[in-house]
């Protein structure tokens, strides 16, 4: 089985000036394959414009799930396919599946996974699944097989995935792929 690879963009990787933004995003892109790219920046005052940026560079290299972070609204008036909402977001996907958009939302524990099975969510992030920085303790692989073992969805496993070996671990699961910061920045 061939994991889905899910790019998640961070400023600290990407910056916050346009052009730099656009050419290392193009780079990265070209260097790898993402089947699903996320735009996420909780910090910079240019949000709107890097996003629109993100999403030109997305289409223009053919990326099939162009995601942004948490405003599900920005994302259908600038063209995206869909959102990543957060794990305190579960109220918001009844708006953002009638918003015709694609949605995927942040879960941390069986019974958000359930909650957002029962509301026909297209996937599901589970994490961490390694260490990661500020994060929860790991949940492991063993608990990422669990639950894909639970649950018929999409199911990406995050959270300090940087390796090849870690991506090999989680391809014994059943996990729709894998979504990470880092990994890309980095291979």
């Amino acid at each position: 089985m061939s994991l889905k690879q899910y790019l998640i963009t961070d400023p600290k990787y990407y910056g916050t000036k346009v052009l730099d933004f656009e050419d290392k995003l193009d780079y990265i892109l070209k260097s790898n394959q993402v089947d699903i790219a996320c735009f996420r920046d909780k910090t910079s005052a240019n949000y709107e414009e890097l996003a629109k940026a993100f999403i030109r560079i997305c289409k223009s290299n053919k990326i099939e799930t162009i995601l942004l972070n948490e405003n599900y609204l920005l994302a259908k008036e600038l063209g995206a396919s869909g959102v990543h909402l957060t794990s305190q977001q579960f109220d918001s996907i009844k708006e953002v599946k009638d918003l015709d958009l694609f949605v995927i939302i942040s879960c941390h524990n069986v019974s958000e996974v359930e909650k957002a099975q029962k509301r026909y969510v297209n996937a599901i992030t589970y994490s961490p699944i390694f260490q990661t920085p500020n994060k929860d303790v790991p949940k492991g692989v063993a608990k990422l097989a669990e639950v894909c073992n639970i649950f018929d969805m999409h199911i990406f496993a995050l959270g300090g995935i940087i390796t090849n070996d870690q991506i090999k671990k989680i391809e014994n699961t059943r996990a729709s792929g894998f979504a990470s910061i880092r990994y890309f920045c980095e291979t």
